[in-house]
């Protein structure tokens, strides 16, 4: 169903790739958009159990998108050193397919938005939660399941 990298020897064991998922706080989520144009937007989110999990505004493009259609990719770029003298670039990215559930039940948007908190807001945990009641009914999470996960790195880095 997924198409194998074209470099192979450039693509990073899984592990890898689920480690870099974890330590970046930024990536771009891509959506089928409106008239068949890719939507892309950069947004943190955390990563847990074979998932990805962000916030975002109850309506907007990205919600719209969702419903229409599950299927979306995802990219963190971890590194991304431009060399000019060799007219490259030293990068490791990942990039990530699947589908994506707008959460429902309390108890997974209490938890996704503790993980969120866990990740970005560290030691304010009691703030965290006066901000989750403060925002409980502005808020939606969304949980993308990941079904395809394909880690790059450049062939300068390749060990």
């Amino acid at each position: 169903m997924f198409r194998e990298m074209r470099r192979i020897k450039q693509l990073m064991p899984e592990e890898e790739a689920i480690r870099i998922l974890k330590s970046c706080s930024t990536g771009v989520l891509a959506v089928s958009g409106d008239d068949g144009y890719p939507y892309t937007v950069p947004l943190n989110y955390t990563y847990e159990d074979g998932r990805l999990l962000f916030h975002c505004a109850l309506v907007g493009h990205k919600i719209d998108a969702i419903k229409a259609n599950d299927k979306v990719t995802f990219c963190v770029i971890e590194r991304d050193d431009v060399v000019p003298d060799t007219f490259s670039t030293n990068y490791r990215s990942v990039v990530v397919f699947g589908r994506a559930r707008i959460l429902e039940g309390d108890d997974e948007k209490r938890s996704a938005l503790e993980a969120l908190i866990a990740k970005y807001s560290a030691g304010f945990e009691e703030a965290g939660q006066r901000e989750i009641e403060k925002d409980w009914n502005n808020v939606a999470l969304v949980e993308v399941k990941i079904e395809h996960i394909t880690g790059k790195v450049a062939r300068a880095l390749v060990v």
